[in-house]
């Protein structure tokens, strides 16, 4: 019952991630159509991709703060509220203007779900099967993602991109009322004195009454915290500050949401001149990444976060060489085709197995119960700070330097991630969420 009833938790609360993913993916194959309508700028077209991610950076600096306040599971629930009213708003928006709002609180939504979500999974798996289940989020992001990309495609030829956007609705819908049904975190509920609540809840989760020795760790951990956000930046914390800050902007600047964004703007450039043309190859780019999110399920348990990191971040780094190598040597035609979409879908794979999923899963687990929310939240709204920077220059940047300088700076921006991922990142696999914060106190958290 307790292993069935865990999965079924990070089931509902993966349906955050799936907004996220629906909501950040859908303007890919809308924006084509919103460019026509409102007659965009390359500096419009950032705006409109962008509000999303304004909305999220701000969300996610103070959603510690709330998700300590009011709990996980009430937070998850307001934000599927907000997924809901985002939706209505932009897909309904008669101005580029309430667009960007609609937008802007779709934002709002994704910057609490994207830690609420894994915080809340992480709290309720058990050690052996935690990244898995934190991973699960992310497959859900990518499932989103995918769902995104076909919803754009079937609405393609009638260019109503008001339908690609209002969809988002349902699985907003599903998670409100999952979320009713599901208990608060047993280690939030520790912290609140709320100790005779935890037990019964840890015993459903694991399905057995001998919870005793989980739940002495959990209280032991937080009688050792001082409980103040200032912990955050305490020199025994040195460490997980630099790997959560670092995985943040290297997931972002990379350029992953260039190719979840733009794609069909990158396959125009390539030679696919047809906008669902586009918008289906955009499609297997979405299915690649889904593929390689269950694959990294599989392997993140088994092989570890490190080693995914460094493999994947390789693989990143080469197929955006070839991609600004192709463009900027003017291949032919058919090789720019060939390339331009094997290399985004190669890069997609690599990215689903390592900067993908491993981000999420490890500040889940490297920060301490008392400032978890907050520093996981300081981590997110980096990442999202990043993404926005990334999304708002990229049409700007293509247009004044070519798809081949471009990515040619984000290969350059992943040899740096490689790098920082084999000298700083150690590897968290098999471990409680209390002996990484005890190795953290004695320095003994590194490679």
């Amino acid at each position: 019952m307790g292993s069935n009833f865990v999965y079924l938790v990070a089931a509902i609360a993966a349906l955050s991630g799936l907004l996220f993913g629906y909501d950040t993916g859908v303007i890919s194959g809308a924006l084509p159509f919103i460019k026509t309508q409102f007659t965009l700028s390359p500096e419009g077209e950032g705006m409109v991709v962008s509000g999303v991610l304004f909305g999220a950076t701000f969300s996610s600096l103070v959603s510690g703060s709330l998700t300590d306040k009011f709990g996980r599971k009430k937070v998850l629930f307001a934000t599927a509220l907000l997924f809901a009213g985002g939706s209505v708003l932009a897909a309904y928006a008669p101005s580029v203007n309430l667009l960007v709002a609609g937008r802007v609180i779709l934002g709002l939504a994704i910057g609490v779900a994207s830690f609420a979500a894994p915080l809340y999974i992480a709290e309720m798996a058990p050690p052996k099967v935690r990244g898995t289940l934190v991973a699960m989020n992310q497959l859900a992001i990518v499932t989103g993602i995918l769902l995104s990309y076909v919803i754009d495609y079937f609405f393609s030829a009638s260019g109503d991109w008001h339908s690609m956007i209002l969809l988002g609705t349902v699985p907003a819908v599903l998670l409100a009322l999952g979320m009713l049904t599901l208990p608060e975190s047993p280690r939030w509920l520790v912290v609140n004195g709320q100790e005779d609540q935890a037990n019964t809840v840890l015993k459903k989760v694991r399905g057995t009454d001998e919870v005793a020795a989980e739940f002495a760790e959990i209280r032991t951990s937080l009688d050792e915290e001082k409980g103040d956000w200032r912990e955050f930046f305490a020199p025994h914390l040195r460490s997980a500050l630099v790997i959560g800050v670092g995985l943040g902007m290297f997931q972002q600047f990379t350029g992953i949401n260039t190719v979840i964004y733009y794609a069909p703007k990158i396959y125009k450039a390539a030679g696919l001149t047809s906008d669902s043309v586009g918008i289906m190859a955009t499609a297997g780019v979405g299915l690649v990444n889904l593929i390689m999110t269950i694959v990294s399920l599989v392997l993140i348990d088994r092989i570890g976060r490190r080693p995914l990191l460094i493999i994947g971040t390789i693989g990143m780094m080469l197929s955006l060489g070839a991609l600004s190598l192709t463009f900027l040597f003017n291949a032919s035609a058919d090789i720019l085709k060939f390339v331009g979409i094997g290399s985004t879908f190669v890069y997609v794979a690599f990215f689903a197995i390592s900067l993908g999923p491993v981000f999420w899963v490890m500040i889940s687990e490297i920060y301490p119960l008392r400032i978890r929310g907050f520093a996981m939240a300081m981590a997110t709204a980096l990442s999202w700070l990043s993404n926005m920077i990334v999304s708002y220059t990229f049409p700007v940047v293509l247009d004044k330097f070519g798809i081949g300088a471009t990515f040619g700076g984000y290969a350059l921006i992943t040899l740096a991630s490689v790098i920082f991922c084999i000298k700083l990142v150690p590897e968290t696999k098999g471990l409680s969420l209390e002996s990484i914060e005890k190795q953290e106190r004695k320095g003994a958290f590194h490679t």
